[in-house]
């Protein structure tokens, strides 16, 4: 768990790393500030309307406590073993299996499951998957998110003012004022790149947090184990379009990734590999249950 915590920290600095370089390259202090400003306007606003635009998105609607009560239940003991505030809970009538949380901080959050999930798990294997959605709550991981995007934005945008840069330098004869754009060129195509990559990075690695941690709550890694399995074992049965691109980018925020994905685009994934999560979560048990 703290190997986890370690690595996000490791991380974000690495993507804020890159933001400084490629700011110090493209001009100093004003141009980084502007894509900053920009990047924290715009992932501001994500992160204070998130919960109600997925929820929207999705068409969720609240859980019915008179014929979920027994969800509510799991849900207010997890929350209760956990010290946090009870959470919306909501329900999406699709036959994809699958869960996610969301919300600004632990006091506006919500857990939302599908009528698919609740088709093909047995109550131990859902408490499992609605401890592994607090467990986000409870480490701030849409927090974490928001900041991981709004570094990776503005490296986006400053990518993006080079690449223009270049191209109109090479047209010009004063190199010395516009600098190298070869150079230019190459670290505006490198940069957004490699930003990407370690924003994925500190998505999985928080996967294997949440993992942990709602492992750790529950006191039944093996239920959530067995859960991961089924779920992703029904993806290729039911799930998302990948060819919608507003479900697309909200792909993080479930339990296992919602669409079909062949062999190369599960390096550029936002959850880690399905086989080495499982074998963690044996791993904890066989640690904390089988002395």
């Amino acid at each position: 768990m703290i190997f986890n915590k370690i690595k996000t920290v490791i991380l974000l600095a690495s993507l804020s790393g890159l933001l400084l370089f490629l700011g110090n390259i493209f001009g100093g202090a004003s141009g980084l500030q502007f894509a900053l400003i920009l990047a924290l306007i715009m992932n501001g606003i994500a992160y204070f309307f998130s919960e109600r635009i997925v929820l929207s998105l999705y068409r969720a609607q609240k859980l019915d406590p008179e014929h979920y009560g027994w969800i509510y239940d799991i849900v207010e003991e997890l929350a209760h073993t956990m010290k946090l505030p009870m959470p919306k809970l909501w329900i999406i009538h699709t036959p994809v299996a699958n869960a996610f949380a969301t919300g600004r901080n632990p006091r506006h959050a919500s857990v939302a499951v599908t009528t698919g999930i609740l088709n093909i798990l047995d109550r131990d294997e859902l408490r499992g998957v609605l401890a592994h959605e607090l467990s986000h709550i409870k480490n701030r991981d849409i927090l974490v998110a928001t900041i991981a995007a709004t570094i990776a934005t503005a490296i986006g945008y400053l990518a993006n003012f080079m690449h223009h840069i270049a191209f109109w330098g090479a047209l010009s004869n004063d190199r010395r004022r516009n600098g190298n754009p070869l150079v230019m060129l190459f670290v505006a195509i490198i940069m957004p790149s490699a930003a990407t990559l370690i924003q994925l990075a500190i998505s999985r690695s928080r996967e294997y947090l949440a993992d942990e941690t709602g492992a750790h709550s529950c006191n039944d890694p093996l239920a959530l184990a067995s859960a991961l399995e089924k779920l992703h074992s029904h993806i290729p049965h039911a799930h998302f379009d990948a060819n919608d691109m507003r479900k697309a980018s909200s792909a993080s925020l479930f339990i296992v990734h919602p669409f079909t994905t062949n062999a190369l685009l599960s390096l550029f994934s936002t959850h880690p590999p399905m086989n080495q999560r499982i074998a963690r979560l044996h791993a904890i048990y066989e640690k904390k249950f089988s002395l």
